[in-house]
C-alpha cells in the first residue's frame, strides 16, 4: 500500500458481500482501503472476474487511469511495481 500511496494511486477492493459486513471484514484483515459492495456481481462480470461457475470471484487487479482507461489488468496478485509502472507512477 505504501508504494501505491507514494505514487498517488488510490486502491480499493470490490467484494460480493453486503455493505454491512464490509466494516467487520476490513477491520479483521486490517485493510486500509475502501471496499465496494457488488452483491449482484455486476462489477465482477464487467471486469471478467467471475470464475467459470459464474458465481465465484477470481482475484483480479485492474489499474484504471483518471481518464477511465484501463492501463493494467491481471488475475491473481501481480507485483505492486508492475501496477505502479503501468499507471505511470514510480514505486
Amino acid at each position: 500500500m505504501a508504494k501505491l500511496q507514494r505514487a498517488g494511486i488510490q486502491a480499493f477492493g470490490v467484494n460480493p458481500a453486503a455493505v454491512d459486513s464490509h466494516a467487520k471484514y476490513a477491520t479483521k484483515l486490517g485493510f486500509n482501503f475502501p471496499l465496494l459492495s457488488d452483491p449482484d456481481r455486476v462489477i465482477a462480470r464487467a471486469y471478467h472476474a467471475l470464475k467459470d461457475d459464474g458465481h465465484g470471484i477470481q482475484r483480479s487487479v485492474y489499474g484504471v487511469k483518471r481518464d477511465g482507461t484501463i492501463a493494467f489488468a491481471q488475475r491473481g496478485a501481480p507485483p505492486v511495481d508492475e501496477i505502479v509502472a503501468a499507471l505511470g507512477g514510480t514505486s
